[in-house]
């Protein structure tokens, strides 16, 4: 590929990035796509509808720009929580890195690149990419020394601000915890795999076990229920309620517009009286069987203390560890209830089936790859497809087949990967959302590294066998010779699925054409209730990641692509940004469990950059370059081992001195009454079961009824605090 092919396609992808960017900027400013493009602020709190028309509202502007460039680290953290901040650290970070490795790379690198061979220059825009690569410079040049010098100030930069970044998120971690008004989790644990016995039920069991090993700290228990059948309908019809409540006042009949022949649908008429919709519970509970038929070998067990809460979920309750399983409870909003009645024996058989399964999927995602990486070339195109010899002669044809089309069409591909892991994570039995989207970003970050990066190197070069891992010790030579000849499509690779990518992000086209379709179509005046979404940091943080992999191993071997890597980064910072403030809306936190994933990510792609560095300067013949790089391969190593020591623990386990000090806090000023009461409602299964959460016998029981509030007593109280 010649430097044309690459300004074709950066101006293709520049086009689209202006035309996506102005026209987002026109929609938001429309009231009926308040829900698409304001979905927290329409989530909150009313919306005025009554804008008058004017002709600024159809005027492209970048008031959105200098709204997100202006937002502050305290506005992301109130709206978005420690994980929104998180997220935008790892922007952050990667713009301080790459504008490290630009500099040093384009002014340095790049020229000794450019002039490594003898040889006579064509005009800049003919010119082939691999004159700018470490490809181009000749065996023995005393000039690789500036390789060397360039991946010692990039690695060294990298570790540093991965230490501050580490050790301020980790501040950020503790703040939370400290810092967050009670939190039911912090008092409760999990319990799976409970032992059956025909003796009594799942309840008995739980209350009688806890009731003797903590006397001291239990302070009651709620089950897990199989949802059964009647219960869902309920559900359902309790939704329809809500949603046509909203269309006409008691009493009245609510009616549809047709969109076919804009009459009218069958009407639906609303019940004046709640009592009538259900006129007598005790036959729907004869269709439910017993309550102990409905347990699952799952409880949530409430302690009186966070400290004596995390030292039942860390100890071994049982000599059997597959009985009385115990981890600390996800928040409420948090927990996957879908996967609670999973036995815990099946979880460990789910586990190797999804791994399984994912590989299997890895590797079947081969053939698209493989046919992508057949376009690059054009000797292999036109001798595969000889009636295409004649259209690829055109120059125009020639630039955007090579240039263009390869990395649309793997991004095309990729779509399906995130959908896919995304449910082998939830069949793997994860019992927490936060939980299942971590386990479904680290698939689809091995997923993307091994396709996007290391498939392409071994399809799309002369690394075409397997056989390239019979010798370990020829792994740096191989990947070596591979990653400059690849670079060119991990240039345009860039430009493809990060500039437009982001660009489509921003403009939200699947929400926007539900919201056309409801409005326009369906001639719905009523905004959805359920239009919020979360933040997908399952796909959002491979991608950044993937990005940085690719900047960091090209960036002494092509450096031409630390530009396009960092216009990416830039450009993210502001369309997440945005997101955030304005349409993610944060329903958990898991209190930044995915920095742990970046940054062991990151040190991975110093290595592999080092190695890939270390066999290039064997192939050139520069064996003082290779004997720096060795003690840096070591340095790195040793970094992320202190930091796996220092920080790591962390965001596995909650300090113990942190939680005394806490509950010895909730003591003086008498919060501990009001946390017990909020932890029997917090962990309800269904509003429809009031009675699920069993309080201990003797004084526990006497205790709480004791100091329980009148009004939290009242049918519905549960729901309501759980609402809250």
């Amino acid at each position: 590929m010649d430097i044309g092919a690459l300004l074709t396609s950066a101006g293709i992808n520049i086009a689209i990035c202006v035309v996506l960017l102005s026209l987002y900027s026109i929609l938001r400013k429309q009231p009926s796509n308040v829900s698409v493009y304001f979905t927290r602020r329409f989530v909150s709190e009313p919306v005025k509808r009554s804008d008058p028309f004017c002709l600024e509202r159809f005027v492209p502007s970048a008031s959105w720009i200098m709204r997100a460039w202006q937002a502050t680290d305290e506005e992301i953290l109130a709206v978005g929580g420690v994980d929104a901040v998180v997220f935008m650290r790892i922007v952050v970070f990667s713009i301080r890195i790459f504008s490290i490795a630009a500099m040093i790379c384009i002014f340095l690198v790049l020229p000794v690149n450019y002039y490594g061979q003898e040889m006579q220059h064509k005009r800049i825009h003919a010119e082939s990419l691999e004159v700018f690569t470490i490809g181009n410079v000749k065996e023995g040049s005393k000039w690789l020394w500036t390789h060397c010098l360039a991946l010692y100030v990039i690695s060294c930069s990298a570790c540093v601000l991965l230490y501050f970044e580490y050790k301020s998120i980790t501040k950020m971690r503790l703040a939370h915890i400290t810092g967050s008004p009670p939190n039911p989790s912090h008092f409760t644990v999990l319990v799976r795999g409970i032992p059956w016995s025909p003796d009594h039920s799942y309840s008995d069991a739980v209350e009688k076990f806890f009731s003797t090993y903590y006397p001291a700290s239990y302070v009651s228990h709620q089950m897990v229920y199989r949802a059964g059948t009647v219960e869902k309908l309920m559900k359902d019809a309790e939704k329809m309620y809500r949603m046509l409540k909203t269309v006409e006042p008691h009493g009245k009949q609510a009616s549809m517009p047709c969109c076919l022949c804009g009459g009218t649908t069958h009407s639906f008429k609303m019940l004046s009286n709640e009592a009538e919709s259900v006129k007598d519970k005790t036959s729907v509970d004869e269709l439910q069987p017993s309550q102990r038929e409905k347990e699952r070998p799952a409880a949530f067990v409430f302690f009186r203390t966070r400290y004596a809460a995390v030292v039942a979920a860390q100890v071994l309750q049982s000599p059997n560890p597959m009985l009385w399983v115990t981890q600390l409870a996800p928040e409420p909003h948090d927990v996957y209830w879908s996967n609670l009645s999973i036995p815990y024996k099946q979880v460990w058989l789910r586990k190797i089936a999804t791994l399984v399964g994912a590989i299997v999927f890895m590797f079947m995602f081969l053939v698209p790859v493989t046919f992508v990486q057949g376009l690059t070339q054009l000797d292999q195109l036109s001798h595969t497809f000889p009636f295409l010899k004649g259209i690829l002669k055109e120059k125009l044809m020639n630039q955007l087949v090579t240039g263009y089309l390869p990395s649309v069409i793997l991004i095309l591909f990729l779509y399906a990967v995130p959908p896919t892991m995304m449910l082998f994570s939830t069949m793997e039995g994860n019992v927490s959302r936060s939980e299942r989207k971590r386990s479904a970003c680290i698939k689809v970050l091995y997923f993307t590294i091994w396709n996007v990066f290391f498939v392409n190197i071994l399809s799309g070069s002369i690394i075409r066998q397997l056989s390239v891992f019979s010798s370990v010790r020829d792994i740096p030579t191989q990947l070596a010779k591979a990653v400059p000849t690849q670079a060119t499509f991990f240039t345009t690779y860039v430009l493809s699925s990060g500039w437009a990518s982001l660009s489509c992000e921003v403009i939200q086209l699947f929400a926007l054409l539900c919201n056309v379709f409801r409005k326009f179509i369906l001639r719905s005046t009523e905004e959805p209730s359920n239009c919020t979404l979360t933040f997908p940091h399952h796909t959002e943080i491979p991608r950044l990641l993937l990005f940085g992999l690719l900047g960091f191993t090209c960036s002494v071997m092509a450096p031409l692509i630390l530009p396009f890597v960092l216009v990416y980064f830039f450009l993210a910072f502001l369309v997440y940004r945005n997101q955030i403030l304005h349409v993610y809306v944060s329903k958990y936190e898991s209190g930044g469990q995915f920095w742990p994933i970046v940054h062991n990510t990151t040190i991975f792609s110093l290595v592999l950059t080092q190695i890939i560095a270390l066999g290039v300067f064997g192939i050139k013949q520069s064996p003082v370059a290779s004997g720096f790089t060795i003690p840096l391969i070591f340095f790195t190593l040793l970094f992320n081992e202190y930091c796996r020591q220092r920080f790591s623990p962390v965001f596995k386990r909650r300090p113990a001195q942190v939680l005394i000090e806490m509950d010895r806090q909730d003591e003086q000023w008498g919060r501990t009454e009001e946390i017990y009461r909020q932890l029997r409602s917090a962990y309800c299964q269904s509003p429809l079961i009031t009675h699920d959460v069993p309080t201990v016998g003797n004084s526990h029981r006497d205790d709480q009824e004791s100091s329980q509030d009148p009004e939290s007593l009242k049918p519905g109280s549960q729901l309501v605090k759980l609402n809250e």
